[in-house]
């Protein structure tokens, strides 16, 4: 954190020649458990990581937003003009005028700031990068305007930032965990409501490791199969005559089923519908502190994904297959799809044998190495001393 953090206030100085009023973090995320199930309505179960976006800011006046990107060591200047419709700054800036548009459309006097952007969040690895530089920015202007939007609120605003200035269409997940995340616990989510609750989740107490494996593989028409999915989901509940696919229950599954035309609908559907019946399986085990027994139902979420889904890549399914043949518990791709990360349940001992075993298989095909860290649950975005 502080080398990041540092980052981000050693670029506001160069770049404005002053140091920052504050700065602002915000976590990339890895879901342990519910796969396209947000945009369903459904449950969800992430947790956020150590890795951070910080966002060093400061008033300036009117408004006038300028904004600085480490990534890119690029300074992008935008007006009131700019965020007056969706589209106007696009590329990383339009992550950061897309809060400033999303506060203003709900009411909200955004203050004229000046910002520097850092993060050890890899990009493209289904980390959430983005979630966690919109929820950073927003946490900023939140506290440089002194404006009066509870932390309950603000997942919806960054969330029609990246819908609808941005253009990309994904669920609430991503920002609700960036924000409202607690240290040492997975946010349990109902995507439909709302409405959360902290399951304790900490590997390390009893005994074990949460393994972050990110394959480093290209993603692969992530945005267009990412659209065409939701948009099976959404044609699948109409036919069914529900809301949405978390109003199909697992125990009618079957019945739903059959009254489906064909069978990449099917498929579709019945991963949707177990994958919200693992979550709420998931969460009961933690409650009752068998963590271990999650295991299968990570791995079954894996298998889900891959033959009912069809969002995996064969780097990411080396990566489980590796995982589990050396020992894990459980492993199962996160993230969208695609491409991105894999995590596995691990009992902690076996940290560095998993990841040499994972680590071989990837050799052996010819892939380029994986990037293998471990993930401990942490918090939300927070203001830094």
């Amino acid at each position: 954190m502080t080398d990041v953090a540092g980052r981000a206030t050693a670029g506001f100085q160069q770049v404005y020649g002053e140091p920052p009023t504050g700065r602002w973090a915000a976590p990339g995320r890895v879901n342990l458990i519910g796969e396209h199930t947000d945009y369903n309505d459904g449950f969800v179960l992430p947790f956020a990581l150590p890795l951070r976006t910080v966002a060093a800011a400061a008033r300036q006046p009117e408004e006038q937003w300028t904004v600085w990107s480490e990534l890119t060591g690029e300074t992008v200047d935008f007006g009131a003009d700019e965020v007056t419709a969706a589209g106007r700054v696009t590329g990383w800036a339009g992550y950061v005028a897309g809060v400033v548009w999303s506060l203003r459309e709900a009411g909200h006097r955004v203050p004229g700031a000046r910002l520097a952007i850092a993060s050890d969040v890899p990009l493209g690895a289904g980390l959430s990068s983005s979630a966690a530089l919109e929820a950073a920015v927003l946490a900023a202007l939140v506290d440089l305007g002194g404006l009066d939007l509870p932390a309950e609120d603000q997942p919806r605003l960054a969330q029609r930032a990246e819908n609808h200035y941005v253009g990309a269409p994904t669920g609430i997940m991503d920002q609700s965990a960036a924000i409202r995340c607690r240290a040492g616990h997975a946010l349990f989510l109902d995507c439909r409501t709302e409405q959360v609750e902290h399951i304790p989740f900490d590997p390390g107490a009893a005994g074990l490791a949460v393994l972050v494996i990110d394959s480093n593989a290209p993603h692969r028409h992530v945005d267009g199969e990412y659209a065409a999915r939701r948009a099976s989901c959404e044609k699948a509940a109409g036919l069914l005559g529900v809301p949405a696919l978390r109003d199909v229950p697992a125990d009618e599954l079957d019945d739903a089923l059959a009254r489906l035309p064909d069978d990449e609908t099917r498929r579709r559907v019945r991963h949707v519908v177990t994958e919200n019946q693992r979550v709420c399986d998931t969460v009961d085990l933690l409650r009752a502190g068998r963590i271990r027994q999650i295991g299968a139902l990570l791995t079954a979420s894996h298998v889900s994904m891959r033959d009912d889904f069809a969002i995996t890549v064969p780097e990411v399914d080396t990566a489980v297959e590796a995982a589990l043949a050396a020992g894990a518990l459980g492993a199962r791709m996160t993230g969208g799809g695609f491409g991105g990360c894999v995590l596995a349940l691990i009992e902690a001992d076996q940290s560095t044998a998993i990841a040499q075993t994972v680590t071989t298989a990837y050799a052996t095909r010819a892939y380029p190495p994986p990037t293998i860290t471990t993930a401990l649950p942490s918090t939300g975005a927070t203001p830094l001393p």
